[in-house]
Formats: C-alpha cells, structure tokens, sequence
C-alpha cells in the first residue's frame, strides 16, 4: 500500500528550562540551573521542521503542554487562584514546582508508540501514549497526549487512540523512543522492535533507571494487534544504560530496511540481529549498518547524540540522509565517522547537521523532536489540518513564538507568577492557530 512517513515535531513549550530533572540523562544533569531561551528553542524546532518540509517531507506538530501545570497542583491540594496555586508551590516545594514547570513534552519521541494500519490486526493506524512513569515531570504528560492525539486523528475508522498502560512501574513506558519500524518501504507491513531495559520482575540496581520494561513492550504489541511473527523484543545493554543512554534512540535509528545502531546498543547484540532477520523473512532484507565501540566509543556517541538523529529517505537520492545535532560535527570521532560512512557504499549517503541546543542541552536531538507517523494518503486526508506545516502556519507559529516566549528563563523566573498567565495566554492563542478547540488545555475548561 502506498504511505508516507510523516513527523510530527513537539513544539517547545513557553517554560522552557534546565531543571536537571531527568535520572540518567547525562546532559540534564550536566546543564541543571542553567538560564534557558524559550523563544530560541522553539524557533530552532521550527526550523528543522522548515528544512524538512521545504525538502519534501509531510510535516505535523504537536503542541506543548500546559506548564506550569497549575492542574495537576490543584489535584494536589493547593488551592486559589492560579497565580496563587503558583505562588504557594515555589514558596513550600519548589522541587515539585520545577517538575510542574518542565516543557519536556517537546521530546514527541516519547509522546506515544505508534503501528501503522499494514502492520495492525485491523488495519487501523494505533497510538499508544505513553505513560513515562520513571520521572514525576513526565508521568503528568499521558492524559494531555491522549487529548492531543484524539484532536490531531480523529477518526476512529482510521485512528485508534489508546490510553496510556497502567501508571504503574511494572508497566513503564517510555514511547517511541524505544521503538523502531524496519520495513521494505513504508507503506508495506513492517518488523516492529520494542527495545526495553530491565524486566519487571528482576531485581534492577544499576547506576540508572531502566525506563522501559518488557512488559510494557509486550502489552502494546498485543494491543495493536501485530502478527507475532514481526515482532522483535529486544533488551538494550546494561552498558549503554550506565553510560547514560536513558533511551534506545540514544543508540540506534532506523528507517526503512536500514538499522543504524552502535555495536553496545543491544544486550545480545547477535540474537537481536538473528531474530530480526528471522522476522522480517519473506518481507525484506535487513541492511545492519553498526558502529564499532573501537571507532566511535559509548562516551561520545551519548555526548554527540549521533543515534539520535532523523534518519531518512530523502526525496530524488538514492541514499539515505542522516540529519544530526551540531554537536555530532563538532565531537571529532563522531565527525570522522560520518565523513567515512557517506564517502563509501553505505546506505547512508549524506549527514546534515541541525542547530537544536537548546533541546540537546536537556539530552534531546533531532530524533527526539519528532514522533513519526506513517499515513496512507486517506489517514493524511483525515488528519487535522491546522497541525499540519504549510508556509502559513510556518509564518504565524514563529510570529507566535516571537510575541509570547520569553528570550531568558533562569531558575529564578520559574517562580514568577507571571509565567502562568503568560504561557497561558499563549497555549490560548495556539490553539486558535492549530485548530485544536477552545477546550483543549485544562485551564481551558477550568
């Protein structure tokens, strides 16, 4: 069948900061109390959405959630106004106000796992959003995702929104960024491989979090309904978790039949390779392009985020384009392998770099950005249109960000009771623009 592979980037959120909230991730602690620039983060997004989609690429948005996330504090027992719910917070726990106040909804990566209608028992495009237990700041996002994803796909003769599994730990799920599709194109039924961290069952004492459990991986596979036989679970190493590669995507993409992965992405890196073969027997061949620790160490391939880059089919090239972070280019071993990757036959025949500082330094590359979506051209008829990147929306979104964000937030900004009727003022004005109703955020319906 034919389709395409459309990204839907998180938009950054107005209360962008460096709140060193993330256990493992190596440059959100590296960057914590740092002073952030909302306005410039959400324009760099913009951008590398604008290059995509000014090359050919069906581009989608998703929109940040509601921070400071006065909501869920009132579910806590602050009460008065929301100025004041904020004010009392900062003043009695300004931990739980920072978890409160975390745009991290922007990593669309982790908003959901997502099985298009070739690989799915009813042929219905799934979503399963996350619910990102690990961490107080983002075990808030699900129910707001959910939202999302029932205004961005509404049909349910196409689209099938689920909830999030169960919040608790046994369960714990951390989306697409333990998830890759590989397939012949992307149209056609596809592996899918669920990439977990620790079983729920085991004793776990690393030096990190294992984000995401086997359980959660097996759950949304039977939900989805995917043929058991194109199904690969694999364990991500112990030793990519401890070097601080919280995530999957931190060490490996894929697209198409192109598995792109560093040689310690994998517990069992054999069986994996072996079992991924088996399943994609009678469908494709997959094509293993690994990196070797002796080329590229574990150490600076999280530093460089080279594995969290947008790996993708670009339109008129007979190979694929690899779009990485700046700070892939400016890491020498990962700069020298990319300049031998495309200067042989790999598959992979082109690296762009895309400026996202502002997200790598909370531990986000360009593949965290974006949540990828395969739509047949009747699911792209079906999908909101306001979400969708046009030149318009391209215009009004920077001319958005540009009058509501602020240029500077410090750690001291977060307490400000001004940033709530500010980043209210301008996820209200959002919605307009998206299309997403009057009644989309909680402060909203309040």
């Amino acid at each position: 069948m034919s389709a395409l592979e459309a990204n839907f980037d998180g938009l950054v959120g107005p209360t962008h900061n460096y709140g060193g909230l993330a256990p493992g991730n190596l440059a959100s602690a590296r960057n914590k109390g740092d002073v952030s620039s909302p306005r410039k983060g959400v324009l760099e997004g913009l951008a590398k959405a604008k290059r995509l989609h000014d090359a050919g690429f069906v581009q989608g948005f998703l929109p940040p959630q509601d921070r400071p996330f006065i909501a869920g504090l009132r579910r806590l027992g602050f009460s008065g106004s929301d100025r004041e719910v904020w004010e009392k917070v900062n003043r009695t726990d300004p931990v739980l106000a920072r978890n409160m106040a975390s745009a991290s909804s922007m990593w669309a990566a982790n908003a959901a796992t997502v099985s298009p209608g070739a690989d799915t028992r009813d042929g219905r495009l799934h979503f399963t959003p996350a619910n990102l237990i690990t961490a107080l700041h983002r075990s808030i996002e699900g129910e707001q995702t959910r939202t999302a994803l029932e205004r961005i796909f509404p049909d349910a003769q196409r689209f099938m929104v689920h909830p999030t599994l169960p919040h608790q730990s046994s369960f714990a799920d951390e989306g697409a960024a333990n998830h890759v599709r590989l397939c012949a194109s992307h149209g056609e039924e596809a592996v899918e491989i669920f990439v977990f961290g620790r079983d729920a069952f085991e004793q776990w004492d690393a030096r990190f979090p294992a984000r995401q459990t086997r359980q959660a991986a097996e759950a949304i596979a039977r939900r989805h309904g995917l043929d058991p036989k194109r199904v690969v679970i694999a364990r991500q190493s112990r030793a990519a978790i401890e070097a601080g590669a919280f995530h999957n995507d931190v060490v490996c993409v894929g697209n198409e039949s192109v598995l792109f992965f560093h040689e310690q992405a994998f517990e069992d890196r054999a069986r994996t390779l072996k079992e991924i073969r088996e399943a994609a027997e009678g469908l494709f061949d997959p094509v293993f392009v690994e990196v070797p620790d002796s080329e590229v160490p574990m150490k600076d391939a999280i530093t460089s985020y080279l594995f969290n880059s947008q790996l993708l089919t670009w339109p008129g090239e007979d190979r694929m384009v690899l779009i990485a972070p700046s700070e892939t280019e400016e890491t020498q071993t990962t700069r020298d392998y990319c300049e031998r990757l495309v200067s042989g036959n790999a598959p992979i025949g082109r690296v762009e770099y895309a400026d996202v500082r502002q997200s790598m330094k909370n531990g986000g590359g360009p593949a965290c950005l974006r949540l990828r979506v395969v739509l047949t051209e009747d699911e792209r008829a079906a999908v909101n249109p306001g979400v969708m990147m046009s030149e318009d929306l391209y215009a009004k979104l920077t001319g958005w960000a540009r009058k509501h964000y602020r240029e500077e937030l410090s750690p001291d900004d977060i307490a400000d009771p001004d940033l709530v009727t500010e980043s209210q003022a301008a996820l209200d004005a959002l919605t307009g623009i998206m299309g997403l109703g009057s009644d989309f955020y909680p402060f909203q319906r309040a």
